[in-house]
């Protein structure tokens, strides 16, 4: 577990470096000239930290207990390099499917539509999950690891560069449009990801990929809306909420 814990310590260290770095660079070189302010992002901060504390309680455990006692079925080849690539593609079209069914299925949207209801996107946006959200899909990809005999280095690896993309393609940085347009065609680009996040909900349920681009393509639930920087962000017919309305929130009744 020491290594572990130092590679978790690094993972950690690496995520708030390129958490701060984004956030500087959106409020130097914005596409939307209209952001929220630090009360929304000391919000979904605050969302960020209740998980983090959950993290080391059960996320982290759960997922170490599924690496452990995986399906011991792998073939010899599915190691190393190749089988790191590969974890990462098979992870990462899990993490497609189960964001798709977190706006197909009410009891999950419930969950997901606090992270919608922000109005504003940056990179603070990427750390605003409920809490039960958290914990559900923490439980949804222990099956995953258990059955796929997903080893914990795979799983730490891959979380880190996904935490790396979604706070990029939450954020509000404005790149050359022929950089963000080749960048495009292989991992989700904020001109992707912020149609999903677009007050319309045919918008938002759309461009579900996390990581790679090409899930969306591939399985028809690509976009045709073009970003603008001044697209209307949010869930459609909903306004933003205080801290303690989101935490209750997937527990109102409807």
């Amino acid at each position: 577990m020491d290594q572990l814990s130092a590679l978790l310590a690094y993972k950690i260290l690496a995520v708030l470096g390129w958490l701060v770095l984004l956030l500087g660079l959106e409020r130097l070189f914005p596409l939307a000239k209209v952001v929220g302010g630090f009360k929304r992002v000391a919000k979904n901060l605050s969302l960020a930290g209740v998980n983090a504390l959950l993290s080391p309680l059960i996320v982290v455990p759960v997922s170490a207990f599924a690496a452990s006692h995986a399906l011991g079925w792998r073939p010899d080849w599915w190691a190393g390099w190749t089988g790191l690539v590969l974890d990462i593609l098979v992870l990462d079209l899990w993490i497609y499917w189960w964001h798709r069914a977190n706006h197909e299925w009410p009891l999950l949207w419930r969950f997901h539509e606090v992270h919608h209801l922000d109005e504003f996107l940056d990179a603070s946006s990427a750390l605003r999950f409920h809490f039960g959200e958290v914990l559900i899909s923490s439980l949804v990809r222990a099956a995953v690891i258990l059955l796929l005999g997903v080893p914990l280095l795979s799983v730490v690896v891959f979380e880190t560069l996904l935490a790396f993309n979604t706070m990029f393609h939450h954020s509000d940085v404005k790149l050359p449009p022929r950089l963000e347009r080749a960048l495009s065609w292989i991992i989700v680009t904020p001109s992707i990801h912020w149609v999903h996040h677009h007050a319309i909900r045919r918008d938002t349920d759309s461009n579900y990929a996390s990581l790679l681009s090409v899930w969306d393509r591939l399985f028809g639930s690509r976009s045709g809306t073009v970003r603008t920087p001044g697209m209307e962000i949010g869930a459609e017919g909903l306004k933003d909420r205080s801290f303690a309305e989101l935490l209750a929130r997937p527990f109102e009744e409807r």
